[in-house]
């Protein structure tokens, strides 16, 4: 592929740089803020080379590339005059309230995808590898290698509160590193003593620090702002209004300190006695609710799940889910969600396999047999999602039958891990952490999500690309 001559064509059809208000880029796809969309099509974006598809989503024009998606991001700023993108953030003007919030959720997030995938990897590793050591009588939980690479695997959740303030700040366009501080605050050891020290009382400025704790069953537990999501999101968002008003009244030659500096004395109190029991509060009202539907029935849970989470791809709607299973993480130590979605990234691949069996046109059966690869394998489905499944249909249904087949065996095994870790083949191991048995429940309910969407696809078959 020649990432350039895809940059120029893709630019040259959504009307030139003069009509880019801003660019970024996730896994698999270039998602462009338009100035003048009524300028453009669609369909002309579709023809260009290196395109698999286009999705119009949150006030974004989301150009599907694939996993190759940011060397054609390079060659694409380098076309195009970053410097004269409007700084009002990449969360874009003129969309719906929740097209804003999905938007937002989805740059905070993107950034840390890789580094959570690649530690939940190694904490699933190292879970598979205590599940089997165990056995044999040996602890290698004591072991200086064993306790390095746990801590490794743990960063990333640990001081989420960081990185996903650095990340949300640059989707706001604030200042990552001032967002950085709140969110190091939060996990900050002596901070986070007073935080679960629920037998007294603190005060900062004399505003009382909100505590909480909670049973759930027999169990007693305590909030701690380690490894949350939702109060750093909404401190991140409060930091967004105060920079604001204060570089409208600061003078630009005093803007490098007194903004960050008033902002911090501004946010500590306002983090700890606002904006944090607020996301505590949500963040126990979606889990409740989560578990209050799993509660109904996980097998109809997980089929649901297992179903539509590549529907929910399509749309974009999926990263609205993801701090779910975050927070789950956070009060629980365990999340379910991502357990039961893997099915339906793997039946993405499964169904791609179909496609590549069935079709006699070779390129369809190269680019089938490369998004296969992509989905089942890394857990990336947009690929096969846009390049065959979806435009076929039939191996999009199949895959939607299957993963629902596939995600409520999960659901009815109570399949868990103890990370946020995206379903794929590469991270099937960090689903261990419930012993053997709840490991092969995960791996039959995959392997019927992938076989059977390709075995569904096949048989009923599908008007083939000419």
């Amino acid at each position: 592929m020649d990432y350039r001559k895809v940059a120029e064509g893709i630019l040259a059809t959504v009307g030139g740089k003069e009509n880019i208000q801003d660019v970024t880029h996730c896994l698999t796809r270039l998602r462009l803020v338009l100035k003048n969309r009524e300028a453009i099509d669609l369909k002309d974006i579709e023809k260009c080379e290196g395109v698999m598809g286009v999705v119009e989503q949150g006030g974004q024009v989301q150009v599907i590339i694939g996993t190759k998606v940011e060397h054609v991001y390079d060659e694409f700023c380098k076309l195009v005059d970053v410097s004269a993108i409007s700084k009002n953030g990449n969360v874009s003007e003129g969309q719906t309230w929740y097209g804003k919030i999905f938007q937002f959720l989805s740059t905070s997030f993107t950034p840390l995808v890789p580094a959570i995938a690649g530690a939940g990897l190694l904490k699933g590793i190292l879970t598979a590898a205590n599940l089997i050591m165990s056995k044999k009588g040996v602890n290698i939980t004591v072991t200086d290698t064993y306790i390095f690479l746990f801590a490794a695997s743990q960063v990333i959740f640990y001081y989420m509160p960081i990185f996903l303030g650095i990340s949300s700040a640059k989707a706001l366009k604030v200042s990552p590193y001032t967002a950085g501080i709140i969110g190091g605050l939060l996990c900050y050891p002596d901070i986070n003593a007073i935080v679960t020290n629920v037998a007294s009382n603190s005060a900062v400025f004399g505003l009382p620090v909100i505590k909480q704790s909670w049973s759930m069953g027999e169990v007693t537990r305590v909030f701690s702002y380690t490894e949350s999501v939702i109060p750093i999101l909404l401190a991140v968002l409060g930091l967004y209004c105060i920079e604001k008003v204060l570089k409208k009244y600061i003078p630009s030659s005093l803007q490098v300190i007194l903004v960050p500096g008033i902002s911090i004395i501004v946010m500590v109190p306002l983090t700890f006695t606002i904006f944090g029991p607020i996301g505590i509060w949500i963040g126990n009202t979606l889990q409740n609710i989560y578990n209050a539907i799993m509660g109904i029935s996980p097998i109809l849970g997980g089929a649901l799940i297992g179903g539509f989470w590549c529907v929910f791809v399509a749309f974009g709607a999926h990263r609205a889910l993801v701090p779910i299973s975050f927070n789950s993480v956070a009060v629980t130590g365990t999340q379910t969600l991502m357990a039961m979605s893997s099915p339906a990234n793997i039946a993405q691949g499964g169904a791609a396999l179909g496609v590549m069996l069935k079709t006699k046109n070779k390129n369809l059966k190269s680019v089938a047999a490369s998004t296969c690869v992509t989905a089942a394998v890394a857990g990336i489905t947009e690929p096969a999602l846009y390049s065959c499944n979806l435009r076929l249909k039939t191996p999009m249904i199949a895959s939607i039958i299957s993963g629902a087949i596939g995600g409520a065996i999960i659901g009815w095994g109570g399949v868990y891990a103890e990370s946020h870790v995206n379903g794929s083949l590469l991270t099937a191991v960090a689903y261990s952490a419930g012993g053997p048995g709840k490991f092969m429940i995960y791996i039959i309910g995959c392997a019927i999500a992938f076989f059977g969407a390709a075995a569904i696809t096949y048989i009923l078959g599908f008007e083939d690309d000419k």
